[in-house]
């Protein structure tokens, strides 16, 4: 598999998850040196009680706003079973046959270390595992009416 196709936790919930444990350690810290400083008057109480709630509610908020502005996506290896090709094995040979979309000088195809890379035009993009082509080459591109043919020998 490439580097791409790699599923992981978003950056903005892995950061936050890192950030969030920060500020309450500092809201906290802050807590304790008020209530340090503080003479024992009912209105530092009150203070320090505000400055904790306050702590609790901005935490319960940015975890609220993590979780709605996750990004909606589908993993690669998901997306890729819904993509319908053809892999006809023959004898040294294969035969690529797959829908692609776009004009044919935007179709882009290469064969690296046993793996089909697909572009086409509007994002498309997706990669086949070939077992057995790492010494093959591309020999053959044929490109009509949205089909892509090719033959790896």
């Amino acid at each position: 598999m490439s580097k791409f196709s790699k599923t992981s936790i978003s950056t903005n919930e892995s950061s936050l998850n890192f950030v969030i444990p920060i500020i309450v350690l500092l809201f906290i810290g802050v807590i304790y040196a008020m209530s340090q400083r503080a003479d024992s008057s009912f209105a530092n109480f009150i203070l320090i009680g505000i400055a904790a709630i306050t702590t609790i509610y901005w935490v319960y908020i940015l975890k609220k706003m993590a979780k709605e502005n996750r990004p909606k996506f589908t993993p690669k290896e998901t997306e890729a079973k819904n993509w319908v090709y053809d892999l006809i094995k023959g004898d040294n040979e294969f035969v690529f046959v797959a829908e692609v979309p776009g004009p044919d000088d935007k179709i882009m195809v290469r064969l690296i270390d046993g793996v089909l890379y697909v572009r086409g035009s509007g994002g498309f993009s997706k990669e086949v595992i070939i077992e057995g082509s790492n010494e093959m080459q591309i020999s053959d591109f044929k490109y009509r009416n949205g089909v892509l043919t090719l033959k790896i020998n």
